[in-house]
């Protein structure tokens, strides 16, 4: 016998098993927000969304386009558009209006949902049907389904797509990362799995839900039961707030995130107050390697477990996991910071194997099919059946180690930025004869965006109007933190720029070239 596999399965599940259990806690105080919800509502309010898309005439394999920050909406659309054969495509809410345009025609969205906050951004943007995620404008989208009220029957295909996520790469413009059906519902299954995900699990939503579909976790915990608690904004002291508050034991986010609540942590002993969720709260962190200072703290410090992942959005995006096995129980916290300090071993049903060039190839059930229309693209980065990651690594007995990242993408923040866009940027002010954009080390954000510059002859140009000129034409992540001039750019033979020279000085003494 063979089931295919669909997201909606765990919201179903969850209907079923735990209906009158609470599954939500939405933001409160905001437009559109939800307040709580149990299982059996949210299913309704998925069903309900279903049949409202029905009512528009939007057929199975249609793009729903999604901007917002982390809300209950959000959380429903998972269900509501992929679980009844739509595919959503989750938007960062940071970009520009241009950015955010492009993503919606190059999917060829038929529906674009979109927070009050971004409502000036989108404003302009062509699309059949567009709702303001405010509880008003897009009400009919949320009302709960009667009982017994059926969608469209859709014919269930596990190979079918589930979301169109676009990530920042190699050029100029985003690539949409086609994940199917089955890529979300096994790594939301895997990645729980390695986890320990269970039904007394309360999740706080650190992450960005537009990233790679919350890396699987608003599937994986809905499968299970477990609490859905919602928070906007990232902010230290309000993290740790929610936590006291609602018995949160999960949460995931980036080193970004982890600064945060270290220094919200810091404050609160200063100030004579407690730090909670001591030996009941696990951090699952990525986007890049933390230092083993900050992952000591973590432990140490806030009484904490520390899980670190890695992959991408194109895998789902579980490829490894780092979480303490019982051989490191006896070890002192120092000793074991810097043992999770590696990507990790490959997860389950994932094989990963290092080129001769040392970059990290995978290979799991949970790779995506492809870019949305970009083929070329597509093979090159499936090559061989393996598909090429572009970092740079080492395996450490079973350990993935990722050393240098050898795609020219710079992670700040756990936002993936093109050094290609920034450079595209500077050019357009007429000062700039050269340019090379670069990632720094920076203790907040892991790294952060330097342009390095070579003025025009007879210009000039200060670092605050560089870092202006990109601000007004890019979103503010983006943009430079620093621009330093230079006489001349270290170049090959052919012309071309050698970033690894230039990025060494500023990672000398460091044992990897990314942060």
């Amino acid at each position: 016998m063979r089931v295919a596999l669909t997201v909606a399965d765990f919201l179903n599940r969850a209907a079923l098993v735990c209906g009158e259990r609470t599954a939500l806690v939405d933001e409160p105080g905001v437009p559109g927000s939800l307040g709580t919800q149990t299982y059996s509502e949210l299913e309704a309010r998925a069903r309900g969304m279903a049949l409202a898309l029905d009512e528009l005439g939007v057929g199975h394999g249609e793009r729903v386009a999604i901007v917002s920050p982390n809300s209950g909406r959000f959380l429903t659309s998972y269900f509501g558009v992929s679980g009844f054969g739509r595919i959503l495509v989750p938007i960062n809410f940071r970009l520009t209006a241009e950015e955010i345009a492009y993503i919606v025609e190059h999917a060829g969205a038929s529906v674009l949902l979109y927070d009050p906050e971004v409502a000036d951004e989108v404003g302009t943007i062509r699309v059949d049907h567009r709702f303001c995620l405010d509880g008003d404008d897009d009400a009919a989208l949320f009302t709960p389904a009667p009982a017994g009220t059926v969608p469209r029957a859709w014919d269930a295909d596990e190979d079918a797509g589930c979301s169109v996520n676009y990530t920042s790469g190699t050029t100029a413009r985003p690539k949409g990362v086609q994940l199917t059906q089955r890529n979300c519902w096994l790594n939301a299954a895997t990645f729980g799995w390695h986890t320990g995900v269970d039904d007394r699990d309360v999740l706080l939503h650190t992450l960005p839900m537009f990233h790679c579909n919350g890396w699987g976790m608003p599937y994986a915990v809905t499968g299970m039961g477990g609490m859905h608690v919602v928070q906007r904004k990232v902010n230290g002291e309000e993290i740790l707030s929610r936590i006291e508050r609602h018995g949160v034991t999960l949460l995931c986010g980036a080193p970004a995130v982890v600064a945060a609540i270290l220094a919200a942590a810091e404050e609160r002993i200063t100030a004579g107050r407690g730090v909670p969720g001591a030996g009941s709260v696990r951090i699952v962190v990525a986007g890049a390697p933390p230092p083993s200072k900050t992952i000591e703290r973590v432990e140490s410090e806030l009484g904490w477990e520390f899980i670190q992942i890695y992959g991408l959005t194109e895998t789902s995006p579980l490829l490894t996991i780092n979480r303490a096995p019982a051989e490191w129980d006896d070890l002192d916290a120092a000793a074991r910071s810097v043992l999770l300090g590696r990507a990790g071993v490959p997860a389950m049903g994932v094989q990963i194997e290092i080129d001769p060039d040392g970059e990290v190839l995978a290979r799991s059930n949970h790779v995506f099919a492809g870019y949305w229309h970009q083929p070329d693209e597509s093979a090159e980065a499936l090559e061989g059946g393996w598909f090429h990651t572009g970092d740079g690594g080492y395996l450490d007995g079973a350990h993935v180690v990722i050393s240098d990242r050898k795609k020219d993408v710079i992670i700040t923040g756990g936002e993936n930025v093109s050094s290609i866009e920034v450079e595209d940027c500077l050019y357009q002010h007429p000062a700039v004869a050269e340019v090379a954009v670069i990632g720094v080390p920076d203790e907040k954000w892991g790294e952060t965006i330097k342009a390095l510059v070579v003025v025009r002859e007879g210009c000039e140009v200060s670092e605050a109007e560089l870092i202006a000129h990109c601000r007004e034409r890019l979103a503010h992540f983006k943009a430079p933190t620093s621009v330093e001039m230079r006489d001349a750019l270290d170049r090959t033979a052919t012309g071309k720029l050698q970033k690894y020279k230039l990025r060494q000085p500023y990672w000398a003494g460091r044992e990897r070239a990314v942060n």
